[in-house]
């Protein structure tokens, strides 16, 4: 009976979230898999799918189209992925082909050309007719033969030919030129023999082709082994010695060489956490740990340890940091834990360095990967534990469809393994300590710096009074004397402003004029490294203006703090500081973050100054002093969370300070120093800030309390936005129970962005069974909406901004 494929196309619309059915040819029969890409014939074109099932039947009455082509030898998807896809649809009301490419590596959603490659296990008749030149030929499926590609198809299913991917945006397989003997070794002897007087260094070569294997073996390899010069083997392989072919090597993403280190000696609460999740793995059991431990309590080797456990029970690792400027430390701690077997995926890698990543984790030789949000979509198999460092982190959830959250894939994906998920954090988010609190999650806590060393003493400067004594808005008496302590001491000082660019905004002095981004509801922020005006929502760029727009006045003056301007007017009082500057503008280049960090580690810099990127993760002995230079920056921020991050922020950089042996020291400049976050972020006291928050959020229905959805409208006409947001509103309050919170229609707090108007409204509640109904029709609707008009829908939102 003739098969028939069950395809999902690569059209995100209500119409193709459900396969539609398409005929396998004949030469196809047996060969197709779900999880192989095709193309198929949709309407007028063709169009990319996958394959998400195979039948004999269909409950289509017509003639059904047969498959146009099939792009892969092998599934691109395994089972648990098709399955993870799915609940991600669901969850976060996605596509599902959107949700399956987001899973996907680049490589499999850019223009590639494949080609296939024989292994050592194809036989001499079948190299012969599918491999006439002897190297890999290309797998064109407009130029191949049927009956060629479909014995391609049963080499690979019997492990006789691989498929490797060209990338043609440079994601391409590298290689190096490799050495085979063309000739039987008795017959390379007789030749050996034959120019043994005239020409030693070819003999010698030859009596080394005679050693060699079936397997190619680098060109400068052969070279220095066999002790012979590069002109020597190119003579051999013009002789037809010896063949040369490409050899395929992977790209290695870390930097420098990592020197190997050995697992430390645990102290007692340490210990209970690691046997506590080595007792989950050895009982396959799926458990969430919360590993709550203060700054430099040794969290890290908690992480490491478990992870050799998992390895030793020949299981996989799984380990997530929030951003890429982590990354660098932490990878590097892995790597020199675990070698090889680390690999590391994050957007920082050039294509093709996540090309060979991806490869190297799905065939299986690396057993450990390391990497920000959407490496918890890495295609290990059997998973024995996946770790969550800094889990508060809000970089953790994809702002884009699907708008998932790391934490939540993570703990589906233990289930799937029947594996532990440890969450660390010294500031745990309210919702994951909440779960914690009702027995959810399992509670371990480290209390205690790793030799009981002293957590800083934190000060807390009244910036109000500081600005009557000297009128700098920037650096306080307090903290400039500290720092020069520092520097004559030859230590190091990390400094944190969490603003970038020069100043926050120009205004004109004679009609207060601020100067805002044409496509956006926000002002400009000024950079003198290009010496432009720019909108960091958008990208939009323009010169600085040297009369005001508005009046033409030339009194402008530029407002606010940004860390270019605060690194001027600190070289300027410092002048012999070295000063290293850290934001998003000092670390576009590609391995920037790791070279600033190495800078700062040899100590070729005293000062380190950054946004908040700096606050987290980094480890360095020699830093005895952090200072804080505004701490309000989020507390102004119109959304629930600002006390929780201003909090979680503070204690984070706080916790860089003193590390090792030298005690460490911080200084927090805020114009509100009575504020609690603040007052509990000094005694670094997370606890009551945990009651005294939850308070907070109880009195006013928010999470972890209620439940939280957005919905946003956005159009480039203000009143298309609204409109569509006030019919929304209408189907929520017909379609959801009186327990419902329906907060809206309103603007967004920045209510335009690139030359769009946005409209939200958030539903808060408890227990809302028809919910998802609603949610669905009005994602239907949304699909015969006006043209232009962009409806989203936003579970568990991180910021309403």
């Amino acid at each position: 009976m003739a098969q028939i494929a069950q395809v999902l196309v690569d059209v995100p619309t209500m119409q193709t979230n459900e396969p539609y059915s398409y005929a396998i040819p004949e030469q196809f029969q047996n060969q197709v898999e779900p999880g192989m890409r095709v193309t198929v014939p949709f309407g007028h074109r063709v169009v990319s799918g996958f394959v998400v099932g195979i039948s004999d039947q269909s409950q289509y009455d017509g003639q059904l189209k047969p498959i146009a082509a099939v792009l892969d030898l092998a599934p691109v998807l395994n089972a648990e992925l098709w399955q993870l896809a799915d609940w991600l649809a669901t969850t976060t009301y996605a596509f599902r082909i959107t949700c399956i490419q987001t899973m996907l590596p680049n490589l499999l959603k850019a223009s590639v050309e494949r080609f296939v490659q024989p292994t050592d296990k194809i036989s001499a008749a079948e190299r012969a007719q599918y491999f006439p030149d002897g190297s890999a030929r290309a797998f064109d499926v407009s130029k191949l033969p049927d009956e060629t590609l479909a014995g391609l198809l049963k080499l690979r299913r019997a492990g006789k030919v691989t498929v490797i991917y060209d990338v043609q945006d440079k994601a391409t397989v590298k290689t190096t030129p490799a050495i085979l003997p063309a000739l039987p070794a008795a017959k390379l002897q007789e030749i050996q023999a034959a120019v043994a007087k005239r020409a030693p260094k070819q003999a010698q070569l030859l009596a080394y082709l005679q050693t060699m294997g079936t397997t190619p073996v680098a060109q400068a390899k052969v070279g220095h082994d066999a002790g012979v010069s590069a002109e020597v083997v190119r003579t051999a392989v013009n002789k037809g010695w010896a063949t040369k072919q490409a050899l395929e090597v992977y790209r290695d993403p870390f930097q420098q060489p990592v020197p190997p280190t050995r697992p430390l000696t645990l102290n007692a609460e340490q210990q209970v956490a690691v046997d506590a999740i080595d007792g989950a793995m050895v009982e396959h059991r799926q458990q969430t740990f919360l590993v709550e431990g203060v700054t430099g309590s040794g969290k890290t080797e908690v992480y490491l340890q478990s992870i050799a456990k998992a390895l030793a029970l020949g299981r996989t690792a799984l380990m997530l940091v929030p951003e890429i400027a982590l990354t660098p430390q932490m990878t590097n701690r892995v790597k020199s834990r675990f070698g090889h077997q680390v690999a590391v995926l994050h957007s920082g890698l050039s294509k093709g360095e996540q090309y060979d990543e991806w490869r190297r984790i799905d065939r299986g030789e690396a057993t450990v990967v390391v990497g920000a949000r959407s490496a918890v979509f890495a295609p290990l198999h059997d998973i024995g534990i996946i770790i969550m460092d800094e889990e508060h982190e809000t970089s953790y959830k994809q702002d884009e469809n699907p708008r998932y959250h790391a934490r939540d894939v993570a703990i589906w994906r233990g289930k799937f393994h029947q594996a532990p998920v440890v969450l660390g954090s010294a500031t745990p988010s309210l919702e994951t300590r909440a779960r914690a609190a009702k027995g959810l999650y399992t509670r371990l806590v480290l209390a205690h710096r790793v030799n009981d060393h002293p957590l800083p003493t934190v000060h807390i400067v009244d910036m109000r009074e500081a600005l009557k004594e000297n009128g700098d808005g920037d650096f306080s008496p307090e903290l400039l004397e500290a720092i020069q302590t520092r520097l004559d001491r030859r230590e190091q000082v990390v400094l944190m402003l969490n603003r970038r660019g020069y100043s926050s905004f120009m205004m004109c002095r004679d009609c207060g004029f601020v100067l805002k981004c044409p496509n956006c509801d926000i002002s400009l922020t000024l950079h003198m490294d290009t010496h432009s005006m720019k909108c960091h929502y958008c990208g939009h760029e323009e010169p600085i203006p040297r009369i005001c727009p508005n009046c033409q006045s030339r009194k402008i003056r530029y407002y606010g703090t940004g860390t270019q301007k605060v690194e001027k007017a600190l070289q300027a009082k410092l002048p012999t500081a070295r000063i290293l500057r850290m934001d998003v503008d000092s670390t576009r280049r590609k391995g920037a973050h790791e070279r600033l960090l190495k800078q700062f580690g040899q100590h070729q810099a005293d000062i380190l100054l950054g946004t908040q990127m700096i606050a987290k993760g980094l480890d360095f002995p020699n830093v005895t002093l952090v200072g804080v230079l505004n701490a309000d920056t989020a507390l102004g921020l119109p959304d629930f969370r600002a006390s929780e991050r201003t909090f979680q922020l503070l204690t984070q950089v706080s916790g860089r300070a003193g590390r090792a042996e030298k005690s460490g020291e911080v200084f927090i400049q805020t114009f509100n120093p009575e504020h609690y976050a603040i007052q509990l972020a000094q005694s670094q006291d997370y606890e009551r800030f945990f009651v005294t928050e939850m308070h907070m959020r109880h009195q006013g229905n928010y999470p972890p309390y209620y439940y939280a959805v957005q919905v946003t409208a956005s159009h480039e006409e203000e009143p298309v936005a609204a409109k569509a947001m006030y019919q929304i509103v209408d189907v929520l309050r017909q379609g959801l129970s009186d327990q419902a919170i329906v907060l809206g229609p309103t603007p967004k707090a920045i209510a335009r962005v690139k030359r769009k108007y946005y409209y939200q409204v958030v539903i808060k509640y408890k227990h809302e069974p028809r919910l998802k109904a609603v949610l669905e029709q009005i994602r239907q609707g949304a699909q015969k909406a006006q043209r232009g008009l962009t409806i989203t829908i936003d579970p568990e939102p991180m910021n309403f901004m």
